[in-house]
């Protein structure tokens, strides 16, 4: 499929890889894994989303966030969470300032450009459930006042398995508020080597080869790639059938088929195209759709997961061409 006109300068498209190019190498001198990885982070940022990182202690999940932060020229902060952490912890609160006897706002941790919740689900609901109105309008609204953060605004949220002890499951709320869901496991034998050598000296530290300006423009661009009838509704196919699967108890959601639309889009304009093929929705159908169905409890207990529903629905949804 070839769009059947040129949306976006060939030129704009060439800087766009070359930054993020110079993103993954930059990443690539502090994390020791697949390239795929600081793409599907690059995918996440451009379509304005934010990413949910899962794996065991120690497989480098904080590290792979800290490394992509510093390339791109962005402020950034971090929030430790633990179970005693409070909402205004996170979103900030206001003091009473004894000089002027007025009250302040203190920001909190939100009020920047890329946020790291680290193992975000060590903290129950209640503190966790303070990044929504963040995650999902881009504000945050303190005591009746609303104010609008940085833009760029993302959430980078590092969990481990809610089946090790001391971690609260994420509400369904919050898990469809991440575009994707990263799941990162025990590094091959090469790259562990290889992470080995490389840190038995001081590294090199990533340096920032973009800037919010530049990340806001390639957001815009994001918005002008070209979507295809056939692939809107290849898209909503594939929804439909994981509502339709009898083992799952909620399908993917319309704001779920919005989000694999806004990836696609991301995807495709990260890989120097302006417009979307069916091979970019079906790479990013299990990282966007996965987290967001529910399965029902015999499904459960029978083993089966939500990776099998969504290779279902490769399997079994075709994608419909008009062309003649």
């Amino acid at each position: 499929m070839v769009a059947t006109q040129q949306a976006i300068p060939a030129n704009l498209l060439t800087q766009v890889s070359d930054i993020c190019d110079s993103v993954k190498r930059e990443v690539a001198k502090a994390y020791i894994g697949p390239p795929a990885t600081t793409e599907s982070l690059l995918t996440a940022l451009i379509a304005r989303g934010h990413v949910l990182i899962e794996g065991v202690p120690g497989v480098a999940k904080t590290t792979l966030v800290k490394a992509f932060s510093a390339t791109l020229g962005c402020k950034f902060k971090r929030v430790q969470f633990t179970p005693d952490l409070l909402p205004s912890d996170i979103t900030g609160t206001n003091i009473l300032d004894m000089s002027t006897n007025r009250f302040e706002l203190r920001e909190g941790p939100v009020f920047t450009n890329i946020l790291l919740g680290d193992e975000i689900n060590r903290a129950p609901a209640k503190t966790q459930s303070a990044l929504l109105e963040a995650m999902q309008e881009g504000q945050v609204t303190i005591e009746g006042d609303t104010m609008q953060l940085s833009s760029p605004f993302m959430v980078l949220a590092t969990q481990n398995p809610i089946e090790h002890e001391g971690t609260y499951p994420l509400p369904d709320a919050q898990v469809d508020r991440f575009l994707i869901k990263l799941e990162m496991h025990y590094p091959s034998p090469k790259d562990e080597r290889k992470m080995l050598t490389t840190y038995n000296h001081a590294t090199e530290t990533p340096s920032a080869v973009a800037s919010p300006p530049d990340l806001i423009r390639i957001q815009e661009l994001a918005d002008m790639v070209h979507v295809s009838d056939e692939i809107f509704d290849y898209i909503l196919a594939l929804c439909h059938f994981s509502r339709d699967h009898r083992r799952v108890y909620l399908g993917a959601s319309p704001r779920a088929a919005l989000a694999l639309l806004h990836a696609s889009k991301a995807l495709a304009l990260l890989r120097s195209r302006d417009y979307v093929l069916p091979d970019d929705v079906k790479e990013l159908a299990r990282p966007v759709l996965g987290h967001r169905i529910v399965m029902t409890p015999e499904a459960e207990l029978e083993g089966l997961g939500t990776s099998q529903v969504v290779k279902e629905s490769l399997e079994n949804v075709a994608y419909k061409s008009n062309r003649r």
